[in-house]
């Protein structure tokens, strides 16, 4: 079952994405990754930046969690993370293809640029790879990360056609 999360279940946010982030661990460079992953600081930051949770629940159970986030012209898929022992099971799938139908617009989603089971993930679900250039001004502009996770993410796009892949993001 698929339902909007409830500021009261960040508890159980956190434990899903420090327990997926796990992937992660000497994978991006050493210098981006931190204990926890995320804190309850950063994920609070999170919401009251807009980000809308979205979770998957097996037996009444949350077991995975993806955000969706407004930017000016684009929705931004944030924080995507499925416990360990679900993945692989059509939980990540379900997710990315709500969070797509409840918008028209085009969508963003950026990832380290070494983890390559989330980029072939979105790929699966009609994300396109950009270019390191069209990546960089669009981290730049969509997102708040340190430049040293810009310098190692990408980004992926859904629902641009060919002439609005590479075009400039609206102020």
């Amino acid at each position: 079952m698929l339902r909007k999360c409830r500021e009261d279940e960040s508890p159980l946010f956190l434990r899903i994405i420090n327990a997926a982030a796990e992937a992660y661990r000497g994978v991006i460079p050493s210098d981006c990754w931190h204990e926890p992953y995320m804190s309850a600081a950063e994920l609070g930051a999170e919401t009251r930046g807009g980000v809308e949770f979205w979770g998957y629940l097996q037996d009444g159970r949350l077991i995975g969690i993806m955000g969706i986030q407004a930017v000016r012209d684009v929705d931004l898929i944030r924080h995507a993370y499925v416990d360990p022992a679900w993945q692989g099971q059509g939980v990540g799938a379900a997710l990315i293809r709500h969070l797509r139908s409840l918008s028209a617009r085009r969508m963003l989603v950026g990832t380290w640029a070494a983890a390559s089971w989330a980029i072939r993930f979105y790929q699966r679900h009609g994300f396109e790879l950009l270019d390191p250039q069209a990546t960089r001004l669009l981290l730049a502009s969509y997102w708040r990360i340190s430049a040293r996770q810009m310098e190692t993410s990408v980004v992926l796009v859904h629902g641009a056609g060919p002439d609005q892949r590479m075009s400039r993001p609206q102020p």
